[in-house]
């Protein structure tokens, strides 16, 4: 594993509780049906309630929407401008010093979703709990009712590394170039173009290959799978190290879990699409491929 930091487990973790040092964040968000003739994909919901209804002790709350997210588009959970984040996160405590464990329910894709903003922020004392806190409850490890107590406010400077998001413009540029190879975490009826697609039309982004987030999981432990794992199934989609590799989902989420376990296969040149199928699938000027 490339980067032990960025992955904590659920003893660590409760080992490092009442360290004055440590952020623990519920990252939440609970994608619902849109209303009939909306023209959206969902409605995003913050997790606030399942986060009063129990949560890891001493926790805050992210609301990735409405606090971490472009608040002029139409798109979902697009990255907003840099003084907007620096802002949010120094609100919840998180700066110089500090440490920061990110879990969520049901998917841990909300939590690498902020573990790769942070990144791409320059800040790497970030830590994704394995398994998130499905495993934590099933552990009958302690638990907390109630609103967020939240952490004192501190100073967030971010220090931005270049190309961990990409637009719709960069994932064009890429298509059909021997150095690059463009990833979709999505499911494979999605991939293929077999199943209507909630975010527009059907289909992938030409020449893409589908590794889906959701194989990366093991259904038992809701943790990551093995490393060797995630490595045999990079290596059969045909991504390697030597390639440029781009990531996208539907919103731009469930991607992270694959950057997350690419990144600690050792890899280096990883972007991910923000605006992803939200944005490509309704963009008629781009091009779209089914099987």
């Amino acid at each position: 594993m490339r980067d032990p930091r960025a992955l904590i487990d659920t003893a660590a973790l409760a080992a490092s509780l009442g360290d004055p040092a440590l952020r623990v964040f519920d990252c939440t968000t609970y994608l619902e049906p849109a209303p009939a003739g909306s023209g959206e994909p969902y409605v995003a919901v913050p997790g606030r309630k399942t986060f009063e209804d129990g949560h890891i002790p001493g926790a805050d709350f992210l609301d990735l929407q409405g606090e971490f997210s472009a608040p002029d588009t139409h798109l979902h959970f697009m990255m907003p401008p840099l003084a907007r984040l620096e802002a949010a996160f120094g609100r919840h405590g998180v700066g110089p010093g500090t440490r920061v464990a990110l879990y969520s329910i049901g998917t841990m894709m909300w939590a690498t979703r902020f573990w790769w903003m942070l990144r791409a922020l320059g800040f790497d004392d970030a830590a994704v709990l394995d398994g998130g806190f499905d495993k934590w409850k099933a552990e009958g490890r302690p638990i907390e009712t109630g609103a967020p107590r939240g952490y004192p406010p501190a100073t967030f400077a971010a220090a931005p590394r270049a190309g961990l998001f990409v637009d719709a413009a960069a994932v064009k540029a890429a298509i059909g170039r021997a150095d690059s190879v463009t990833v979709n975490a999505l499911g494979p009826q999605f991939h293929r173009g077999l199943e209507p697609s909630r975010y527009g039309r059907p289909g992938r982004v030409p020449g893409s290959v589908n590794v889906p987030a959701a194989t990366l999981i093991d259904p038992a432990t809701k943790g990551f799978t093995s490393l060797a794992d995630a490595a045999a199934k990079f290596a059969a989609a045909g991504v390697s190290k030597d390639k440029r590799t781009i990531c996208y989902c539907g919103g731009g989420i469930s991607a992270t879990i694959d950057l997350f376990l690419l990144h600690q296969l050792g890899y280096d040149a990883l972007s991910l699409y923000d605006g992803s199928m939200g944005e490509w699938a309704r963009t008629e000027s781009l091009p779209i491929e089914t099987d």
